[in-house]
């Protein structure tokens, strides 16, 4: 049945009882309270909250009613570009700083901290990082565009023809991953340029979709314009093809699953990302801005580096990192203090065990031993730096969910070619001709300098290309 909008009332203590708090789909028709429902546990195992899971036979019918009707009267062919920027500057704003489905900001992160392991301080700069995002997501889309094309709403064709820029559908289908919060913030963009969005959120942490879709709701947004479909697995492949695009989150499984044209669907794919660093020349002015992006945010985004390649003295480099490294603190998700992911015990473990596989024959500088067990059934992990002899071997694509760092030797000889596939190369003292050639490997997205972070992204700059890249085309019109 489709009930009432329902409020999400903070989680039990993990000592207490009593009922748990409903997390309900969002539907076209308000909150929808299904009678198949997932229990949503923290890290220690104690449950914080009733996930309602769609049926894949409403997930469908609705999917094809949404994709069916008429665009939303939004962004680039409809409502005026100023009314859609106060509406989500107004969502930022309720995102930001509101009670929402019945919590406060703080209550919020709390709850996603203990469901996700990811530190309360990362969770809270992840709800900053989204709510920043959504107040300048017309302003990213719009740089977006092609400079070629006509301005939104125009329609005037001179002679000599003219390009518009249009959807390549109506209805984007995400299904999100649960690995940080701030995941929430890639697919913002498809609302400024008039698209329906259906997000199937993780299990793992369906509170930040939630909270989002409410605040957008209440800034203006319709119903049917922005939905959560919460659902099994199986269900989820319903949310792909059903949607007129795709935007899929996984790991290396998934992106070959979809890459492989498994739906009929377009779909876009955010797999692991592999983020590398180059550091020429001395390596001691960039040992902490390396340390940040190895360990910042957790060490649980896309956006973490997970390997260096240096050019002078890689022993020394790896055992320095070590040391900053080791200094970040375990504790449970929800303490102020804590600075390293969280998992459930027997999880923890096999984390554990799959880096020892893939480091089978490397030297571990730090992190032979990377669970630390916290006593209540889950476990801090902590960070691992192994040194390995050549910039080409296969541990350098080995992405795990902790600050796990492979350094490796460099030369010039060895160019470009080891920082393939990468969604960023962060590099030092690389000259013209260097950084020319990680531009022109189409492999490698983005390229900063070691002034910043790697996981640095500002809401006006590209994650992995834009959005909008995607979503729209550019068509030419003559003769009307």
């Amino acid at each position: 049945m489709v009930t009432a909008p329902n409020d999400v009332t903070t989680a039990p203590p993990r000592t207490g009882g009593g009922a748990l708090p409903f997390i309900d789909a969002l539907v076209p028709a308000g909150a929808y309270r299904t009678g198949r429902r997932e229990t949503v546990r923290d890290v220690t195992g104690e449950p914080l909250a009733e996930l309602s899971l769609v049926p894949g036979l409403y997930m469908a019918r609705t999917l094809d009613r949404l994709r069916r009707e008429p665009a939303p009267s939004a962004g680039e062919q409809g409502r005026s570009p100023a009314l859609l920027a106060r509406r989500l500057r107004a969502a930022s704003e309720a995102f930001a700083s509101d009670p929402l489905g019945g919590l406060t900001p703080k209550e919020h992160d709390g709850l996603v901290a203990r469901s996700t392991g990811v530190p309360v301080s990362v969770v809270r700069a992840a709800r900053a990082t989204i709510a920043d995002v959504l107040a300048k997501v017309v302003d990213t889309a719009a740089g977006a565009r092609p400079r070629a094309v006509l301005p939104p709403g125009r329609r005037h064709v001179p002679g000599t023809g003219a390009v518009v820029w249009r959807r390549r559908g109506r209805l984007l289908g995400v299904n999100a991953s649960g690995n940080h919060p701030a995941v929430h913030s890639l697919w913002l963009e498809a609302l400024a340029l008039g698209y329906r969005v259906a997000v199937r959120p993780s299990r793992r942490d369906p509170f930040t979709p939630h909270r989002l879709v409410l605040a957008l709701r209440s800034a203006g947004f319709a119903d049917d314009e922005v939905l959560t479909l919460p659902c099994d697995h199986g269900t989820a492949d319903e949310l792909v093809g059903g949607s007129d695009l795709a935007m899929v989150f996984g790991g290396d499984a998934t992106v070959r699953r979809y890459a492989g044209g498994a739906s009929r669907t377009p779909v876009l794919t955010q797999g692991p990302g592999r983020v590398k660093v180059l550091i020429r020349g001395r390596w001691e002015p960039y040992l902490e801005v390396v340390a940040d992006s190895v360990g910042g945010l957790g060490g649980v985004s896309c956006l973490n580096a997970t390997a260096v390649l240096v050019e002078h003295d890689a022993r020394g480099f790896a055992e320095a990192l070590a040391e900053r490294l080791a200094a970040l603190r375990p504790g449970p998700p929800e303490q102020e203090n804590a600075q390293l992911p969280c998992l459930p015990l027997a999880e923890a473990r096999r984390v554990e065990d799959a880096l020892r596989r893939g480091a089978a024959g490397c030297e571990a500088v730090l992190g032979d031993t990377v669970v630390h067990d916290l006593g209540d059934g889950s476990a801090a992990l902590r960070p691992a730096v192994h040194l390995l002899d050549d910039p080409t071997a296969e541990q350098l694509g080995l992405e795990l969910p902790f600050p796990c760092v492979w350094v490796a030797p460099w030369s010039p000889d060895h160019g470009a070619a080891p920082l393939r596939g990468s969604l960023v190369v962060g590099v030092a003292g690389g000259n013209t001709a260097l950084v020319d050639a990680l531009l022109d490997e189409p492999s490698i997205r983005n390229v900063y300098g070691l002034d910043r972070p790697t996981w640095w992204l500002p809401p006006e700059t590209p994650h992995d290309g834009y959005l909008a890249e995607f979503l729209m085309r550019s068509t030419a019109l003559a003769g009307i």
